[in-house]
């Protein structure tokens, strides 16, 4: 682990002269349990640099309010220290939210997109549920129905049979401080709305990922996600919810390693 000169913490691997990934992780995650089975897989090609988002995992708390343009100017500080020009960035949930603002704000800074998960149009109705909702549970610290969230990012099934590494995700949510993880769920509900149909069209080439039975990340919403750039394939992975990258990895990483050798290579 290194840390930069802003406090965000990070691991970089894979050959020095190899095109550069960027992966990001999610609400409550830390990189190392969001890409712990990928990021060695795809080092074996790139130069890959996975970090954790403002006040999660051993990245020290924001100094100031947290929104996508702030998370987006955290990447780039960190590319800049590290002297990456341009990268790939692969973006899991509000990880995919992250990279989509950067494409927007620093396009010359992305070579790809790789967006897992990530929600995007809700219509009006279920955006304003979302945001109520986010605001309503912010007091309760990442503990609030905690439970139900689990049920929501895992299939029964692994719950069931791999009930240690669903213990070691819970741990990690419950990790987080209460204030910084309700001000990033109040980005996840928020932001979505900033990202709809971007003017100009996202032109960077761009895989979209999320699973069959995703509830917050829907099938519908990376085809939309898609339909809205001007080179994007949509991969939809059957049977699994919204942390499939964490029960089946290496469905995520053939298919990111595939996009990637196919754009960067």
């Amino acid at each position: 682990m290194a840390l930069s000169g802003d406090g965000t913490a990070y691991n970089l691997t894979g050959p020095e002269d190899a095109p550069a990934v960027v992966l990001i992780h999610g609400l409550g995650l830390t990189r190392d349990s969001t890409w712990g089975q990928i990021a060695p897989v795809l080092a074996l090609g790139y130069r890959v640099l996975s970090y954790d988002l403002l006040g999660h995992g051993e990245t020290k708390l924001p100094g100031g309010p947290v929104d996508l343009t702030a998370l987006s100017a955290q990447l780039i500080a960190l590319l800049d220290e590290l002297a990456i020009d341009r990268a790939a960035l692969v973006g899991f949930s509000l990880g995919g939210m992250i990279n989509r603002r950067c494409a927007m704000d620093y396009p010359d800074r992305v070579s790809a997109l790789a967006i897992l998960n990530s929600p995007h149009d809700r219509g009006v109705e279920q955006q304003q549920i979302v945001e109520e909702r986010a605001r309503s549970t912010a007091k309760g610290g990442p503990e609030t129905g905690i439970d139900v969230t689990l049920a929501r990012w895992f299939t029964e099934g692994f719950r069931r049979d791999h009930a240690d590494r669903v213990a070691a995700v819970r741990e990690v949510v419950l990790t987080n401080d209460p204030a910084n993880y309700a001000a990033h769920r109040q980005v996840l509900a928020e932001g979505v709305t900033e990202l709809i149909a971007p003017m100009p069209r996202l032109a960077s080439p761009m895989l979209v990922m999320t699973c069959e039975h995703d509830s917050g990340s829907t099938p519908a919403m990376s085809h939309a996600i898609a339909s809205e750039t001007l080179c994007a394939e949509t991969c939809i992975v059957p049977h699994l919810q919204h942390l499939g990258l964490i029960e089946q990895p290496d469905l995520f990483c053939e298919a990111v390693r595939a996009f990637l050798d196919r754009v960067l290579t």
